[in-house]
């Protein structure tokens, strides 16, 4: 007679035909023990396991509507416990395919950020830096401004606020104009300079004011 031979699992296993024993016991458990693991948890979010692909879908996403640093995405992948060698592989395709550019992350930065806020190339360097920036390509773009154009839109800064400090003493409009220049970015010299020119202006009486502030 020939011999059937019962595969776990089958239906000519008592143990798996009746939910008991202990093959169907290991895999109740480990059945229980997957669904609690956080690989288990992306997949029922919908995310992909691989790791490569999480790390596309993070930059992506990031990405979307906001130009970011090579950095600012690796800290991204990093908080998301993307292993290094998945995050490196995508970040250097993404910038081989030109999606990060960090040149042109700081040249759009330095030209926002002065012509909007008025920043000098100071603060500029300052916060480039905190976005990871290589320095030489910040140098780059903060090269953009000259002095003549970071002393022009000092005195159009000054201009703006003027107003509002009419009616204090002479010392004390100067050191809130020239404290709103020092914290946008510029140098001790521009600021009582363009200060003391604004003040001029008004007729105020700007003897002794060649004092740093």
């Amino acid at each position: 007679m020939t011999r059937r031979t019962q595969w776990p699992g089958s239906a000519a296993d008592p143990g798996a035909a009746s939910g008991s024993g202990e093959g169907a016991g290991r895999r109740a458990r480990s059945r229980s023990s997957d669904s609690g693991s956080p690989s288990s948890s992306r997949a029922e979010k919908g995310e992909p396991r691989d790791p490569v692909e999480q790390a596309r879908n993070v930059c992506l996403r990031l990405l979307t509507g906001t130009p970011r640093t090579r950095k600012q995405l690796a800290d991204a992948l990093r908080k998301r416990e993307i292993p290094d060698e998945a995050a490196e592989e995508v970040l250097s395709r993404f910038e081989d395919v030109g999606l990060i550019d960090d040149a042109a992350f700081a040249d759009a930065w330095v030209e926002s950020r002065h012509h909007g806020r008025g920043l000098a190339r100071r603060a500029l360097v300052r916060e480039l830096r905190t976005k990871g920036v290589d320095a030489a390509v910040i140098a780059e773009a903060v090269g953009q401004l000259d002095s003549e154009q970071e002393e022009e839109t000092a005195r159009e800064l000054v201009a703006r606020k003027l107003r509002s400090t009419r009616g204090l003493d002479r010392d004390k409009r100067l050191r809130r104009l020239a404290g709103m220049l020092a914290r946008k970015g510029y140098g001790e010299g521009m600021a009582l300079r363009v200060v003391r020119r604004a003040l001029e202006e008004e007729g105020e009486d700007t003897d002794g004011l060649d004092e740093p502030f």
